[in-house]
């Protein structure tokens, strides 16, 4: 007779499945709490104890591990391993049915107890899986509940040898996961070796499409992932590949702002951030920065949208409004716009690590983050700004908004919000004249904040022709002398921050 090896923390349909094996004419092996819910259901099960002769030993942790089992899943269809086999009174296992210990749920909710972490880490399970996978051509290793419709769609007699092994190369991959997720969690926080793995699972809805729509894409989370992972769509169509991109940059830029601060982005660049005395306010400032470009885009919001606002917010064409709470009168006006995709997110942005792909491989670093505070910029020519003066929240505001636009970067900010943005410029006075001929008369009295230092005085001289007040950039030029003439001829302010935040 050949035997199904059932051993399974989560039971969801395996009673089903269970029934349907042995329909098919197998035998059922399975192992404490699952043997005694199989028999539970009506299952006629041998006991894995029975055949091994052991009990389960160091409270569980010691059940599967035992020759007869493995030489009934490892033993290939020769001579010599049925004689091997024989000889120990293994059955032949066919079927191994085995999901792992919720290793991840354990951690998402005890991260704090690292004795349950640890318990929570799978042995035997994973030593069984290895084996069943690696013996594929023979035996079909299922590591789901989903996975178990299909294995009773025909007798798995009948299935090839490509479709076994189709199986096994999932639950590898599974494996892969788990041992990842193990590792990660294990390891020193942001501590990096020889040896960088990511983990990631599928979300349940796939994405359409990526970036564009011949190009295939997919949303994995990272294992109790945090952040934009635990976003909820509350209303409309699904998250696009360029909707969560987009999103996440906004509320990036969000998260680094005081409460009611609403941001708006396009193609992953800011273009309009503001904070005002309320939510309302700050996106009327920020439709006023650039009323072009906000169409289509994605806007943030640093806190709860209220009825005000919500019906301010659906006057324009938006893909996905984000905030971290929404009335439900608020949320009754965005039905009207049944397509806009409303996004709840949490007041957290945690982000372990970015990862870039390369050929051949990725590169991996922290998150940017402001260092330096704007009090300890150093003044180098033009008038000092006082402790408390209103124009400090334009410094902040510019300096925190240059971060997250794509080098090189060029941000103007007057009165709590941008009124010019140039970004992705392969110079920096090409960026400065974007951002300055945006914001035209606007210019008069704001900041102007660079991501990376001026090479030459040019940037500040343009900015001067404007009526810029304070310019603010991490210095270290070999040139600054210019930058620092041209502030002290034009008496503009000129603060360096002496950290620089590109972003390629």
């Amino acid at each position: 007779m050949q035997w199904a090896l059932i051993s399974v923390t989560d039971k969801t349909g395996v009673d089903t499945l269970a029934h349907g094996l042995k329909a098919q004419g197998y035998g059922i092996l399975a192992s404490g709490g699952t043997a005694r819910y199989l028999q539970g259901a009506g299952v006629e099960v041998r006991r894995l104890e029975d055949l091994t002769g052991f009990e389960a030993l160091l409270e569980g942790r010691v059940k599967t591990l035992h020759p007869v089992v493995y030489a009934g899943i490892l033993s290939q269809e020769t001579e010599k391993d049925r004689a091997d086999r024989e000889s120990v009174k293994a059955p032949e296992i066919s079927v191994v049915v085995v999901n792992l210990y919720d290793f991840e749920s354990t951690l998402a909710h005890h991260p704090e107890d690292p004795q349950a972490v640890i318990e929570a880490i799978d042995i035997g399970g994973v030593s069984l899986i290895r084996a069943a996978a690696k013996n594929f051509a023979r035996v079909v290793v299922a590591t789901h509940p989903d996975q178990y419709g299909e294995l009773l769609e025909r007798p798995l007699t009948d299935w090839t040898v490509a479709q076994r092994r189709a199986y096994a190369a999932k639950a590898f991959q599974h494996m892969a996961y788990y041992d990842a997720m193990i590792g990660n969690a294990l390891a020193p926080a942001g501590e990096w070796g020889t040896y960088v793995t990511i983990a990631g699972k599928a979300e349940s809805a796939p994405l359409r499409y990526g970036e564009n729509p011949h190009q295939r894409a997919g949303w994995y989370r990272l294992p109790a992932g945090r952040g934009f992972a635990q976003g909820k769509l509350l209303q409309g169509k699904p998250l696009s590949y360029n909707n969560v991109l987009d999103a996440e940059a906004a509320w990036q830029v969000a998260l680094e702002l005081p409460d009611g601060a609403v941001v708006a982005v396009k193609h992953q660049i800011p273009c309009g951030v503001a904070l005002g005395r309320t939510a309302l306010e700050s996106y009327l400032k920020v439709l006023e920065s650039d009323p072009v470009s906000i169409f289509g885009g994605i806007v943030a919001v640093k806190g709860k949208v209220e009825e005000d606002l919500a019906t301010s917010l659906i006057e324009t064409f938006l893909e996905v409004v984000i905030a971290v709470e929404f009335t439900p009168q608020a949320l009754n006006i965005f039905r009207q716009k049944k397509n806009l995709r409303v996004l709840e997110m949490p007041s957290d942005g945690h982000r372990p690590f970015e990862l870039r792909m390369i050929s051949g491989g990725f590169l991996v670093q922290e998150p940017d983050r402001l260092i330096r505070p704007i009090q300890e910029f150093r003044h180098l020519a033009g008038p000092a700004l006082e402790a408390g003066s209103k124009i400090l929240a334009d410094v902040q505001l510019a300096w925190t908004t240059v971060a997250h636009v794509r080098s090189n970067a060029i941000v103007i900010a007057r009165r709590g919000h941008t009124v010019g943005i140039g970004g992705g410029e392969t110079n920096r006075i090409d960026a400065a004249r974007h951002a300055l001929e945006r914001a035209g008369e606007r210019a008069q009295g704001a900041v102007l904040a660079s991501d990376g230092f001026f090479p030459f005085g040019d940037v500040v001289a343009e900015a001067a022709k404007y009526g810029v007040a304070v310019v603010v950039e991490p210095g270290g030029a070999l040139r600054d002398r210019e930058s620092v003439a041209a502030a002290e001829q034009a008496g503009v302010t000129l603060l360096f921050s002496d950290e620089r935040h590109f972003r390629h």
